[in-house]
């Protein structure tokens, strides 16, 4: 059973180019840095293609009239920043910077004037003060934003609905996943749920000491967060949550695909072909104010009936109807 619906989002469709054949006789090469955390990861792999189609269709051709070059902001801060200054002395057009907020400050440290293209994972960018008017866009800085910490208190919110007698609930995150956990908490709070938290730090991360740590304080149900460290392990954490018989919630799809319980959060393609649309304006003499940073409106509930039956739990009808995707 499935049922998908596109991502729409704010500001509207983009606007009109000129064919790929005028950009290539214009004799110029765009440049494109291309900053962020897990660039060996699922997300990225499954996004990424998406990006490089709405450049070529818009006229920029990896290889032909385009150069993009990777750096990626996975070692720590200083080697992040000192990646971003690296981008910019090599003279780049337009940097895009993806996954949490590490990227994006690198960025804003490393130049004032290039544009940026933030594709922001894991923190609102607002919140941290770097677009003061997401409408108009007041710096050298526009793109795009999960909204992340938000769906945090979805996903708890959906998994109380679905098993409520399942408390307390454990919250499986990493540093860069702060803001979410933040949230989480304060909706655990609201909702007068117990929350255990289980930050892991120092990555490469035991998932499976992780798990035993979750198994031995009781928690009945687990919520994972979103971290750029955990999606090279999605298939051993989904398989650790069927072995402890946890019902889990993830933010991403292919967690579920996997064999991970739940997921709740957005399609990240879309995500990803507007940020080449927003490449490409900017590469045809746009400024960031004139692109309104966007977020995501419509959301995806994935569900595996599969794993449910592993771990021995039914899931009510009411939360069936309410998925958008049903792996069977």
């Amino acid at each position: 059973m499935r049922r998908r619906e596109f991502i729409t989002l704010l500001g509207g469709a983009a606007a009109a180019w000129p064919l790929a054949a005028r950009a290539q006789q214009s004799g110029q090469i765009a440049r494109i840095g291309f900053l962020g955390s897990a660039l060996d990861g699922p997300l990225f792999a499954t996004s990424y293609p998406a990006f490089l189609a709405e450049l070529r269709k818009l006229g920029f051709t990896e290889g032909q009239n385009l150069i993009i070059e990777h750096r990626p902001t996975d070692e720590g801060a200083s080697k992040a920043f000192a990646a971003a200054a690296e981008l910019i002395r090599s003279k780049v057009d337009v940097v895009v910077t993806f996954g949490p907020e590490i990227a994006l400050k690198a960025a804003v440290a490393a130049s004032q004037t290039i544009p940026i293209v933030m594709i922001a994972v894991n923190f609102d960018p607002t919140a941290g003060g770097y677009v003061s008017d997401i409408a108009r866009p007041d710096r050298n800085i526009t793109g795009l934003v999960f909204r992340a910490p938000e769906l945090a208190a979805k996903q708890l919110e959906l998994l109380m609905e679905a098993f409520p007698g399942h408390q307390p609930i454990a919250v499986l995150w990493e540093p860069a996943s702060a803001e979410q956990f933040d949230s989480a908490q304060r909706a655990a709070q609201s909702l007068h749920i117990p929350l255990r938290s289980h930050k892991l730090e120092n990555p490469p991360f035991d998932f499976d000491e992780a798990f035993r740590a979750i198994a031995q304080d009781g928690s009945r149900m687990l919520l994972v967060l979103s971290g750029p460290s955990f999606g090279r392990q999605l298939a051993h954490i989904a398989d650790l949550a069927i072995q402890h018989r946890l019902p889990t919630m993830f933010t991403f799809k292919y967690y579920v695909e996997a064999g991970g319980l739940m997921s709740y959060g957005i399609d990240t393609v879309p995500i990803f072909r507007r940020a080449g649309s927003f490449v490409a304006k900017l590469l045809r003499g746009a400024k960031p104010s004139d692109l309104p940073v966007e977020q995501p409106t419509n959301f995806e509930f994935t569900l595996n009936l599969k794993t449910a039956k592993a771990i021995g739990v039914s899931v009510p009808t009411s939360i069936l109807l309410r998925a958008d995707e049903v792996i069977e």
